[in-house]
């Protein structure tokens, strides 16, 4: 299960672990115009760890979701 939700200046997406147990703790992911970051609450700490992803690297995320094991480099489109 997932929501989304826009605000002023983020639309924030979070996505709930529905499997069978043991499930993960949520992860949301702010979408900002020049970054994104993706947190999760470590129960070990007890603290939100946050991983902030340039628009760059989720590009680059994107397009490694859907290639086999390998070294790539993205090239601009050309026009």
């Amino acid at each position: 299960m997932f929501t989304i939700e826009h605000e002023f200046d983020a639309t924030v997406i979070t996505l709930v672990d529905e499997g069978s147990a043991p499930l993960g703790e949520d992860v949301t992911i702010h979408a900002f115009e020049e970054c994104v970051t993706v947190e999760q609450l470590d129960p070990r700490t007890d603290r939100v760890q946050k991983v902030t992803l340039s628009m760059r690297q989720l590009q680059d995320l994107r397009a490694a979701m859907n290639l086999p094991e390998g070294v790539y480099r993205l090239r601009p489109a050309r026009r």
